[in-house]
């Protein structure tokens, strides 16, 4: 079943993996990114995580770009619009405490 998605970035992502063939139906396991501009920081938001979100796999390490650093948080779920929005929200809100931002979403395949 074919369905229709908001004219937006998480919208356009979730067409592309539908047309793509992936099942949305199905439990994914979904990764929000985010990015700092230090270890330190990025580390804080993974023990935040751990902590707080114990069913989501945290992962930090050093970005392609210099001096950056990645927090990849994955959850699994099902990858629905409003999910995806309320989940990539609250780690953005999260990731601003520790003075980083969010960096999109995606699927693991």
């Amino acid at each position: 079943m074919m369905m229709n998605f908001p004219n937006d970035d998480t919208g356009l992502v979730l067409a592309e993996m539908q047309q793509a063939g992936i099942d949305l139906s199905q439990v994914h396991d979904v990764v929000f990114f985010q990015l700092f501009e230090s270890q330190q920081q990025a580390q804080a938001m993974a023990d935040f995580l751990a902590a707080s979100h114990p069913k989501a796999k945290v992962s930090v390490h050093p970005d392609e770009t210099p001096n950056v650093w990645d927090v990849d948080c994955t959850v699994a779920m099902q990858p629905t619009y409003d999910d995806i929005i309320r989940q990539e929200t609250e780690f953005e809100e999260i990731a601003a405490k520790f003075k980083g931002y969010n960096d999109g979403w995606g699927i693991e395949a």
